[in-house]
């Protein structure tokens, strides 16, 4: 089951500068992102929402059209017809697999998104996180003495304490990690 873990910046940069570090401590198996999403509010109180990883309709599409394409060559050599029955079904199972990912909405909920983003002061920024897996004990370690504020999470309240005390100073908390 994946966390949701909304984090609020003072800096208007920090947000981005912190899900750059958080991609590439992916690529290193450290922490596995579902959804990330940075909003920023300017000088202005104009909030900006800046998607990191768009789940596509495209891949959706793809895996069904090959899906597709695998059964409708099995139900055409029933009518000794494999090469129609192929094209007929990726057809379709593309078309269905488009459709499907068109109307489901991945990761973050995009309502809880825009009411938070809301909220934050101007010339700010917060980092929405939808962790999958993490590497508590490394990542809270790298990420120690960010001063960022802990706006929203589905973390249990002991994990919660431990990544923000990890987060408001530049010592990590005493015993096991979040």
């Amino acid at each position: 089951m994946s966390e949701l873990v909304v984090l609020g910046f003072d800096d208007a940069d920090k947000a981005d500068t912190i899900l750059n570090r958080l991609q590439q401590l992916q690529k290193e198996y450290l922490i596995d992102l579902e959804d990330a999403v940075v909003a920023v509010r300017d000088s202005e109180g104009k909030v900006r929402l800046k998607q990191s990883m768009q789940p596509s309709a495209g891949g959706i599409a793809t895996s069904g059209g090959l899906s597709g394409a695998v059964w409708g060559s099995l139900v055409g050599l029933l009518f000794l017809n494999p090469l129609a029955g192929m094209v007929l079904g990726g057809a379709i199972g593309a078309s269905t697999g488009a459709l499907a990912g068109s109307i489901t909405d991945y990761g973050i909920d995009d309502e809880l998104i825009k009411r938070l983003a809301e909220t934050i002061p101007v010339n700010t920024s917060a980092l929405f996180l939808l962790v999958r897996k993490v590497q508590p004990e490394k990542l809270l370690e790298e990420f120690k003495g960010e001063h960022a504020r802990i706006l929203r999470s589905s973390l249990s309240p002991d994990q919660e304490h431990k990544l923000q005390g990890a987060l408001a100073t530049d010592a990590l908390p005493s015993g096991p990690a979040a």
